[in-house]
């Protein structure tokens, strides 16, 4: 018991100590900048002396604060960066970049438990087109069973979600461009209507918050949407989550693209037979709500812990299922078998707690398989589940 309270005491100083020495850096480091901006500028010296009071506080309060160690690593970055060689541009990327995503991180905050859907799509097509129109009845549909709807804030596919989802269920996630990309009239003005400077600032925000992607017919910019989201979903960078690529009736748009990659990709061995799986093409709005739906209907989320996969599902499996994936499955598994579990030791602080528990050691290389063995899982508990009040909640 002693030893423990030593070995505790002994990181307390040394987590005391890095802090300590993080502050000094960066309170002499200011204090340079101080001084040089005051030469240089005609900034005012209170302002600037508010924001050396606002980190020597912040410093003050570190230890004591929930997420410490990546306060510690983004302010320690700062001042690595205060010592190297950069150029003035730089500073500006990084700068904006910080400014974008404070913007993101403050509006999604108190929507964390709410289920998203983030809708891509052309800002150049009109409201009489097929496929305006089966966008905002596909946004009427998802915002009933639960869900919120994400677009680019734009014209074309992007207005016709917000007009489907309407405004109580919508975010606008805005690019400052010359031309195109003005606000919508159906979120203008909303306060979960925001510009974002950089694409990929904004397009991190529309797939790190979102729980389902629906892509319409689009040019280039939908292009890159939909490879990205396939690109990131195969690596496991992404996901799991129901990707629908999603024509008008009788529309063939993402049916020729479909064609495409199992002709000059899957055929010729460019990506993996299963890959296709990742994503579901459809011109049937019931088919396209329910691949979201049903992604959710017994699987919740997933994480590692350390080098296990840990599904966290909403309902348990019996033994016989578990069996069956086992079978179906072996191939995906570095070692060992899947298994039922309850919350790991690591997992004791997590929201999901709660909820029964696979885990596995996937290979995570085969993620078509994955999503296979996903859809299988949902078939598994379907009539297990109950019915409740917020069907969509994280």
């Amino acid at each position: 018991m002693v030893a423990r309270k030593t070995n505790n005491q002994q990181r307390t100083n040394h987590s005391t100590k890095a802090v300590n020495i993080i502050a000094y850096q960066i309170q002499v480091k200011y204090k340079a900048i101080l001084a040089a901006v005051l030469m240089t500028s005609s900034a005012s010296f209170d302002t600037l002396e508010s924001l050396l009071a606002d980190i020597a506080e912040l410093i003050d309060r570190l230890p004591t604060l929930k997420n410490q160690q990546f306060i510690k690593q983004a302010l320690a970055t700062i001042v690595h960066l205060a010592d190297s060689e950069i150029d003035r541009l730089d500073w500006k990327i990084l700068s904006a970049t910080l400014t974008d995503m404070e913007l993101g991180f403050q509006l999604f905050y108190n929507y964390r438990h709410v289920r998203k859907v983030t809708i891509f799509g052309s800002a150049r097509l009109s409201s009489t087109t097929p496929d305006y129109c089966m966008a905002v009845d596909f946004a009427r549909h998802v915002t009933q069973l639960g869900f919120m709807v994400m677009t680019g804030g734009g014209g074309g596919i992007m207005q016709a979600g917000h007009e489907g989802a309407g405004r109580e269920n919508s975010f606008g996630l805005n690019i400052q461009l010359p031309f195109e990309q003005q606000a919508n009239p159906f979120i203008e003005g909303d306060p979960k209507l925001i510009h974002f400077k950089y694409f990929f600032t904004r397009k991190l925000f529309l797939m790190k918050e979102s729980d389902a992607i629906a892509l319409f017919p689009g040019g280039f910019g939908t292009q890159d949407e939909a490879f990205e989201c396939m690109t990131l979903s195969q690596t496991g960078k992404f996901g799991p989550l129901p990707l629908v690529l999603i024509d008008h009736p009788g529309g063939d748009y993402w049916r020729s693209w479909s064609e495409y990659i199992d002709q000059q990709l899957v055929q010729k061995g460019l990506v993996s037979p299963e890959d296709p799986s990742l994503y579901t093409v459809t011109d049937n709005l019931d088919v396209a709500c329910n691949a979201i739906t049903d992604f959710y209907q017994v699987y919740h989320s997933c994480r590692y812990v350390g080098d296990r996969l840990v599904i966290r599902l909403k309902t348990d499996l019996s033994n016989t299922d578990v069996d069956r994936l086992n079978t179906d499955f072996s191939d995906i598994l570095v070692k060992g078998s899947i298994e039922k579990s309850q919350a790991l030791p690591q997992e004791a602080q997590d929201e999901t707690a709660g909820l029964p528990r696979l885990i596995l050691y996937f290979n995570q290389r085969d993620l078509g398989r994955l999503y296979q063995l996903i859809a299988l899982i949902n078939q598994m508990g379907t009539s297990l589940l109950e019915e409740t009040a917020h069907p969509e909640r994280k």
